[in-house]
């Protein structure tokens, strides 16, 4: 459509449309906003007299609130997932880390006698795996972990990784490089067999780090360095 064609009424329809699609909110928000710049850049230039993007709180984001689990729960789904992954599980929580930092991860970043994780790399899985840096500073960094993982990450380390300190950290079934599409199936049984409804792999970092915030906060189930006690310690199920 030529610019001076597009009337408010053209937008209401092709925002309710792209909502009764399988879009998130989130994106069609962030939709909305882009063409209502580009319009106002249009104003600007004198190439239409108004702006037709005048409908209130469009370009406004809610995002949905997701949930954090539980120490417990987190342990729950350690024990369901498919050995293999277990680490990935418990390291995605306790260092808050994304898939692809998760699947960028080196040997030589992960130093289990220091107990800490270093971020320098991530992976982007679209059609091929694209390695690539961070979108911000603050990606790039090192996370201290508490020793209540640090046993579990040694035998992923000798038992499942990538060999050479450049070797991946996690691999698939048959020693590829981590994709979320095969690994997807085993984390979906794992929530199936814990009765975890609606869970992402990304509600562990969310969840790691709101354990991060309650330990700047309260020493109530923490180590005197703010690193989480092993479950048991802490009053909870030990896991098997």
């Amino acid at each position: 459509m030529a610019l001076s064609d597009i009337k408010e009424a053209h937008v209401r329809k092709w925002r309710t449309a792209r909502r009764k699609s399988k879009v998130g909110k989130p994106t069609v928000a962030k939709a909305y906003r882009l063409m209502r710049s580009i319009l106002n850049t249009a104003v600007r230039d004198e190439l239409i007299r108004t702006n037709p993007c005048q409908i209130e709180g469009a370009g406004q984001e809610h995002a949905e609130e997701r949930p954090v689990l539980s120490v417990a729960e987190v342990f729950k789904l350690a024990d369901a997932i498919n050995p293999r992954y277990r680490a990935l599980v418990l390291l995605a929580t306790f260092g808050s880390l994304r898939w692809g930092e998760l699947a960028g991860l080196r040997r030589r970043w992960l130093d289990v006698d220091a107990r800490t994780v270093t971020i320098r790399e991530t992976v982007y899985d679209v059609s091929e795996l694209l390695p690539g840096k961070s979108k911000s500073k603050a990606g790039f960094r090192t996370v201290p972990l508490p020793g209540l993982i640090i046993d579990d990450l040694k035998r992923h380390l000798r038992d499942y990784s990538a060999p050479g300190p450049n070797g991946f950290v996690f691999v698939g079934v048959k020693g590829n490089q981590l994709r979320r599409a095969n690994f997807s199936k085993y984390w979906a049984d794992a929530c199936a067999a814990v009765g975890l409804e609606d869970v992402h792999l990304h509600d562990l970092r969310h969840t790691g780090n709101t354990y991060a915030a309650e330990a700047g906060a309260s020493c109530g189930t923490h180590e005197p360095n703010g690193a989480l006690q092993h479950p048991r310690r802490a009053g909870l199920p030990a896991r098997a």
